[in-house]
């Protein structure tokens, strides 16, 4: 059993199972991908049945006053070599504590690699530990570089205030081939940003 090394940033999660799933039209075995969403909300009451976030089939019509954040980035804005650069995100609404949640995942060579987002409505979002931050505009991204943490996944989590709320951003990728973790998340940020609904 995997001792966390920090007690409050919880490990990964999403045990493999016989099921398959698809990714990019290619059925392969279901495997360990997802970390589990260590952000902490800054929230007085817990979310209500009305904010679960939108099941995995459907098309992302319950997105609140903010859009579909999923939306506004796409495979071909991720450095990921992909079949179908036009196909959507890999699952939607799979993580059901936050309003919006999405991922898209593909394979390196054996390797699952890819980017998730969680969105807030409302409360920011914060990590209980942190490597550092930067600026993008005038917005501060705080970051979490766990590319050499043996207890989980070569990744990068980064959170920012977005769109009157908080956004999540965890990149995946310990197969070395599209860049340092972290700045592959920065640019995630920039690209969300650069299309931040007005509030």
């Amino acid at each position: 059993m995997r001792r966390p090394v920090i007690s409050l940033l919880v490990g990964v999660l999403g045990l493999a199972s016989a099921c398959s799933y698809s990714v990019q039209g290619t059925p392969v075995e279901a495997q360990v991908f997802d970390i589990e969403s260590p952000f902490t909300v800054e929230r007085s009451a817990p979310p209500t049945t009305s904010s679960t976030g939108v099941p995995p089939s459907t098309s992302g019509s319950d997105v609140g006053k903010v859009g579909d954040i999923c939306a506004f980035i796409s495979w071909k804005d991720l450095p990921y070599k992909v079949s179908t650069p036009t196909a959507p995100p890999t699952a939607k609404g799979y993580d059901e504590t936050y309003e919006q949640s999405c991922k898209w995942q593909t394979k390196a060579g054996d390797l699952d690699v890819g980017v998730t987002l969680r969105f807030r409505e409302g409360k920011p979002l914060t990590l209980q530990q942190s490597t550092g931050e930067f600026q993008v505009g005038d917005r501060k991204v705080t970051y979490f570089d766990r590319t050499d943490d043996t207890e989980v996944q070569p990744s990068c989590i980064l959170v920012l205030d977005y769109a009157g709320g908080g956004l999540g951003i965890i990149v995946i990728d310990g197969s070395s081939d599209f860049g340092p973790i972290c700045d592959q998340g920065k640019k995630v940020a920039e690209l969300l940003l650069a299309k931040e609904p007005k509030q």
